[in-house]
């Protein structure tokens, strides 16, 4: 029987484990995992529903799981001196060509020391694939060949479809150290970009020329990340911003309370960063929708110790309720990224005129 295996933040498998079970209209099944073990185990109670939810559910409702596949076989006892054979027999039971593969290991402490075990792995394994022509060329519907170790001698393997999954193995982006950045948070809205906008939204929702204001913006890290696209920035903080922000000649410095800033004119996008109960940055991101202040925004939600998941749908439940007064469409994504810690991150943006 088939199951999903879901990657998290290691923590947060409570949430990652009740938002797949209540996605998909409340599919029947059971999920499993250990404490900040930084995965979850979906196992439907039908023996194809695991294939038909990967299939079907988009990957960009989920938030709280950075990556996911089908598991179609958990090898246990893997010889230390050959675990090559073993993983080619098991993909070829699947009966398909592969356009990738990815040896992966869940993102905890525990399973750190892996991480070198599958970078030695990856290519003799691409390299038996080939041979035995289940590594081919990529296409839409071209599925990728995942496997995660759980130990060295322990491991699931599946595949996900490219088109419904993270393109990064762990569902993790690997980005170049921002060293002029003002602050680390600048990497947490690059990430941001990446993984809640796709290539062809990036160059239409982030052009030269475009209007941001960021609330809560000191020392300046979200500021100057947009103001590296050429988009003009109001900084919004009572702080001082980082010379290296103020440096791009693109971002211009208001000193003013973030929640009671209003722009003169509608801005192309909305950024907040700010550290306040998640209740109240959602009310503040839909007025500033209701009033036709912003056409997008990035935003993060500083989730409690307790109740995270049932937080996190309140503050949905009241942006839903906000953005269905404007009449305009919209489309709501997020993800607990890399860079977030007990928080997660959300993007709004515009559908129609």
């Amino acid at each position: 029987m088939s199951s999903l295996l879901l990657y998290c933040r290691p923590g947060f498998e409570a949430e990652c484990a009740s938002e797949i079970l209540e996605l998909p209209a409340r599919v029947p099944g059971e999920t499993r995992y250990d404490p900040r073990c930084g995965y979850v185990l979906f196992m439907p109670t039908d023996a194809d529903t695991a294939v038909q939810l990967h299939a079907q559910l988009a990957f960009t409702q989920l938030v709280f799981t950075r990556q996911w596949f089908v598991v179609c076989e958990f090898l246990k006892d893997l010889p230390r001196g050959d675990r090559i054979a073993p993983l080619l027999a098991s993909a070829h039971k699947l009966g398909r060509q592969f356009c990738d593969v990815f040896i992966e290991t869940p993102d905890s402490d525990a399973s750190k020391p892996l991480l070198p075990l599958c970078r030695a792995l990856r290519t003799p394994l691409e390299q038996g694939l080939k041979q035995a022509k289940l590594l081919g060329k990529t296409t839409a519907s071209s599925p990728r060949l995942h496997v995660c170790f759980f130990t060295t001698d322990y491991a699931a393997l599946g595949y996900a479809h490219t088109s419904n999954s993270s393109p990064w193995p762990m569902g993790i982006p690997r980005l170049r150290r921002l060293h002029d950045a003002p602050s680390r948070s600048a990497q947490k809205l690059e990430e941001a970009l990446r993984v809640l906008l796709n290539e062809e939204e990036r160059q239409r929702y982030l052009q030269a020329g475009m209007q941001a204001v960021d609330l809560g913006a000191a020392p300046g890290g979200w500021s100057w990340i947009m103001a590296r696209q050429g988009i003009h920035v109001d900084a919004v903080d009572n702080g001082q911003l980082a010379a290296s922000a103020i440096a791009t000649g693109f971002i211009e410095h208001i000193r003013a309370d973030g929640f009671r800033y209003r722009p003169v004119k509608t801005v192309d996008w909305l950024l907040c960063d700010m550290v306040e109960q998640p209740s109240r940055i959602a009310e503040l991101i839909g007025q500033w929708f209701v009033r036709g202040l912003c056409r997008h925004a990035i935003f993060n939600l500083k989730l409690p110790m307790k109740k995270r998941f049932q937080e996190y749908k309140l503050c949905l439940k009241t942006l839903r309720g906000m953005l269905a007064q404007t009449g305009r469409e919209y489309e709501i994504r997020g993800r607990q990224l890399y860079h977030d810690r007990d928080e997660i991150t959300l993007c709004i943006t515009t559908r129609s005129p």
